[in-house]
C-alpha cells in the first residue's frame, strides 16, 4: 500500500479527502462538483438503499418515478419554495446542438431554444404536486404514500465528495392525506425510520428534533430532522422529514371531495435522506488506519487472506477457506476469499484495514496442522490465534458485538461533545476550543439566531424533540428564553 493517511489531528478534512479516494469509495468526475461513485462505495450505498427501501415499504409507501425535469412556472406557484432553492438550480434552455458553420465544433443551435425553461429538480415537490392534482378528487383516493429513488442537481460552488456535490442519490417520499394530524404522524414516523436507521444499521447516534423557522425547508411548516456529531466536532444533518401543511396543494389546486360531499385541501409531507449518509458514516466512526464499517453496513464482512508457500499449500488453504466461507454464508454473512498471487499478505492486510473489513481472518501452514487460525478485527485491531472449530459461530456473535461496540463508542463521544453554556464569552470559547453541540438559552428570535451565526458561523442545529421547559437567558441578547437549544458548527 502506499504512505497512511493523513492523521485526522493534523488535517481533518485531507484525511476525510485522501480516506474517500484511497478507500475506493469515490472519486471527483470530469464534472466540476460530480463525483463518480465507485463500486465498493456504491456497494455501501446499496446497503443503504436496501434497508431503507424495506422500511418505507414495510410503513405503507410504494416506489415511483418523476421526471428529472421540471417546468420553470410550476416553482413559480410556491414562492417561499422558489426562493430556498433559486440560486441553485440548473436550467435547460435549449434542446439541440449542431455542427459551427467555421467548423470550430459543436455549437448549441440558437434555434432550438425552448419554449419554456426546464429546472433539473433539486428536489420533486412541484412536479409531484402538479402530478397529484390528477390522482387525488375524493378522500377514498388518499393517502397516497410514495417513495422516489433518485439523482438531483443543486449547484453548489463549494463541494466535498458525499457531503456536498452539485449532482448526489437520494429517497424522496411525498404523501398526501386527508387531515392535517394523519401528514403530521407520518412525517414524526418518518423521522423514526431514519433515527432507526442512523442509529441501529450506521452504528452513528442522532439526536431528533425541531428546525428553526429559518432552518426549515422551504415551504415546509415544520421540519423534523436528526443531528449526528462527527469526530472533528462539527455536526452534520442526517436526514429530514417535512410537514408541508397545505402549501403544495393550494399552489397547485389538489383538493378532494370529503366523505360530507365538502372541497378539501390536501395535507402534504416530504421527507429524504441522500449519499451524505456516505460522508456521516466514513466521519463518524473512522480511524487514521482508514474505514471503520459497522457489520451491517459492511460489503465485505469477513476477508480470508492465505499464507503460504507452495501452490499446493495454497489449495489446501483455500479449500478449508471455502468450507469456512460456505458455513458463514449460510449465516448470511458476506465473505471474500483473496487469493492474489501477485501481492503479498502484508499488502491485503493493510487494503482490507484501510477498506474497514470487520474481520480478517489469516491461514498459514502451521495453522492448517494445528486447527488454528488468526483473527482480527477491524473496530479494535485487537488480533488473536483462535480454534477453527466454533469459528463461525464465533464470527456469527463478533458482528453483533462489533455493531454495538462501534455505536457505543460513537456515542460515548457524541456525549462527551455536549456542552451547557450559560454565557456569550463562554459559548466562544467552548465552540472554538472544544467544539461539538452548546446546550444554550435562545430568545426566539430571528435577529439572534442571525447574529450568533455570523458572529460565530455556528448554527442551531435543532430544537431536541425532548427538551425540556427551563427559564433562563439567551446567551446572546440576555433576553428570557425558556428552554435549551442546541448550536454548533456544521458541515
Amino acid at each position: 500500500m502506499s504512505k497512511k493517511l493523513t492523521p485526522r489531528a493534523e488535517d481533518y478534512s485531507r484525511w476525510y479527502n485522501e480516506l474517500v479516494v484511497r478507500a475506493d469509495l469515490a472519486e471527483q468526475s470530469g464534472v466540476r462538483g460530480c463525483m463518480v461513485i465507485k463500486p465498493y462505495g456504491y456497494a455501501i450505498w446499496e446497503k443503504m438503499h436496501d434497508y431503507l427501501d424495506r422500511r418505507f415499504k414495510e410503513t405503507g409507501h410504494q416506489n415511483a418515478y418523476f421526471p428529472i425535469f421540471i417546468p420553470k412556472s410550476y416553482f413559480s406557484k410556491e414562492a417561499h419554495h422558489v426562493d430556498g432553492f433559486a440560486k441553485e438550480c440548473a436550467v435547460v434552455t435549449h434542446y439541440r446542438l449542431k455542427n459551427a458553420e467555421d467548423g470550430s465544433g459543436i455549437v448549441v443551435d440558437p434555434e432550438a431554444r425552448l419554449e419554456e425553461e426546464l429546472i433539473v429538480r433539486p428536489t420533486s415537490e412541484t412536479i409531484i404536486w402538479d402530478t397529484y392534482r390528477r390522482w387525488i378528487h375524493s378522500y377514498r383516493d388518499l393517502p397516497i404514500l410514495v417513495n422516489q429513488w433518485a439523482n438531483v442537481v443543486r449547484w453548489e460552488m463549494r463541494t466535498r465528495l458525499f457531503l456536498r456535490t452539485a449532482e448526489f442519490l437520494w429517497q424522496e417520499g411525498h404523501t398526501a392525506h386527508a387531515t392535517k394530524e394523519e401528514a403530521i404522524e407520518e412525517a414524526r414516523k418518518m423521522l423514526d425510520v431514519y433515527a432507526d436507521f442512523a442509529e441501529n444499521v450506521m452504528a452513528v447516534p442522532v439526536i431528533k428534533g425541531y428546525k428553526t423557522p429559518t432552518e426549515r425547508f422551504a415551504g415546509a411548516e415544520e421540519t423534523y430532522c436528526i443531528e449526528a456529531m462527527m469526530q472533528d466536532g462539527k455536526a452534520l444533518q442526517a436526514g429530514t422529514s417535512h410537514f408541508l401543511g397545505q402549501n403544495f396543494a393550494k399552489a397547485f389546486d389538489v383538493q378532494y371531495v370529503n366523505k360530507e360531499g365538502k372541497l378539501e385541501y390536501v395535507w402534504a409531507t416530504s421527507w429524504g435522506v441522500s449519499t451524505r449518509l456516505m460522508g456521516a458514516l466514513i466521519m463518524a466512526h473512522s480511524d487514521n488506519n482508514g474505514l471503520v464499517l459497522p457489520p451491517k453496513l459492511a460489503p465485505i464482512q469477513v476477508v480470508m487472506v492465505p499464507i503460504y508457500k507452495t501452490p499446493e499449500q495454497l489449495a489446501e488453504i483455500c479449500a478449508r477457506f471455502g468450507a469456512i466461507a460456505a458455513e458463514l454464508r449460510d449465516k448470511g454473512i458476506s465473505v471474500k476469499i483473496d487469493d492474489r498471487d501477485n501481492v503479498r499478505p502484508g499488502f491485503k492486510f493493510a487494503e482490507y484495514e484501510l477498506k474497514g473489513v470487520p474481520v480478517r481472518l489469516a491461514m498459514g501452514g502451521r495453522d492448517l496442522e494445528n486447527g488454528t487460525i488468526e483473527l482480527v478485527r477491524r473496530d479494535t485491531l485487537e488480533k488473536q490465534t483462535v480454534s477453527q472449530e466454533g469459528l463461525v459461530e464465533r464470527i456469527e456473535g463478533l458482528m453483533a458485538e462489533i455493531q454495538e461496540n462501534i455505536y457505543k463508542k460513537a456515542l460515548a463521544y457524541r456525549e462527551s461533545m455536549i456542552t451547557k453554556v450559560d454565557t456569550w464569552e463562554e459559548f466562544k470559547r467552548v465552540l472554538d476550543e472544544k467544539g461539538g453541540f452548546l446546550s444554550a438559552h435562545w430568545d426566539g428570535t430571528v435577529e439572534t439566531e442571525v447574529a450568533i451565526k455570523e458572529a460565530t458561523k455556528a448554527t442551531i442545529r435543532c430544537i431536541p424533540v425532548d427538551a425540556v421547559d427551563e427559564e433562563g437567558v439567551c446567551v446572546f441578547s440576555g433576553r428570557p428564553s425558556h428552554r435549551r437549544v442546541l448550536f454548533a458548527r456544521s458541515y
